[in-house]
């Protein structure tokens, strides 16, 4: 009888983990590719994330380029275009300067010319994998492009509005500027997180919110939500959702370090 019953223990457990949904993608942060570079860790990561398994789509968390020009961006694409799944772009504040002829409207416009999968008509969209939604929301500047990140009001009422959307839905949000600093770089931290932080406090659905700037690898959870910062080149990340269609989802991220 004893045997019996573990063998029902271990079908049972086999088969909770078999109707598991579980859903993977990479994180890479502050590339600054530039041109004239050898770019070799770049490369080297691209190639580490094409032998991952299950990926679902990688997204560059912005400061993608180390300058704002055009020809540096058409270049930057053309060799994420060697990852063998989509990709998906947050702007930094290395990315745009309008005093550099690269605009917002610019930058976005090189990138749906140059990727397919990528369309929207701003730097603030939403897509989804198996009914979960991420959302990029952008907090760079281009008419004074600084360190500090700034979330306008026009982009948290934009966030709020698809958060109420998608209230049935688990959420994680890219950005490139963190609202809660991994370290104590001042000239870093975004302005006034505040109202960002009590909009989040309304929408429980939320699970993460994943950003790079710092240069700084930490993850924090701060009232139910998963803040992680990643730092850029050597590292990236792999971040799983563990049964991804539950009201509670573990996230789990690994750091990885090229070399």
């Amino acid at each position: 009888m004893k045997k019996i019953f573990g063998l029902f223990i271990t079908f049972l457990i086999l088969t909770l983990t078999s109707n598991a949904k579980d859903m993977r993608f990479v994180q890479i942060s502050d590339v600054r590719f530039n041109s004239a570079d050898e770019n070799q860790i770049f490369e080297k990561v691209i190639k580490d994330v094409n032998k991952l398994n299950d990926v679902k789509f990688v997204i560059f968390t912005g400061d993608n380029i180390n300058r704002p020009d055009k020809k540096e961006l058409a270049a930057f694409l053309e060799e994420a275009q060697k990852l063998n799944v989509p990709f998906y772009i947050v702007l930094g504040d290395k990315d745009v300067s309008r005093h550099k002829d690269m605009s917002k409207k610019d930058y976005i416009q090189i990138v749906k010319k140059h990727i397919r999968k990528y369309k929207p008509e701003s730097p603030n969209y939403i897509f989804e994998y198996n009914d979960f939604v991420f959302i990029a929301a952008d907090g760079s500047k281009d008419v004074i492009p600084g360190t500090n990140g700034f979330y306008k009001e026009s982009v948290l009422s934009w966030l709020e509005e698809q958060l109420n959307l998608n209230s049935d839905k688990n959420v994680i949000i890219f950005q490139h500027f963190p609202l809660i600093p991994p370290s104590n770089r001042e000239a870093y931290y975004t302005f006034k997180p505040e109202k960002y932080l009590e909009l989040l406090s309304r929408h429980k659905n939320v699970k993460a919110v994943i950003s790079g700037h710092f240069g700084t690898n930490s993850e924090k959870t701060v009232n139910g939500i998963v803040h992680i910062s990643t730092a850029g080149l050597p590292y990236y990340r792999i971040i799983d959702i563990m049964d991804y269609e539950t009201q509670n989802p573990v996230i789990w991220a690994e750091l990885k370090e090229m070399k």
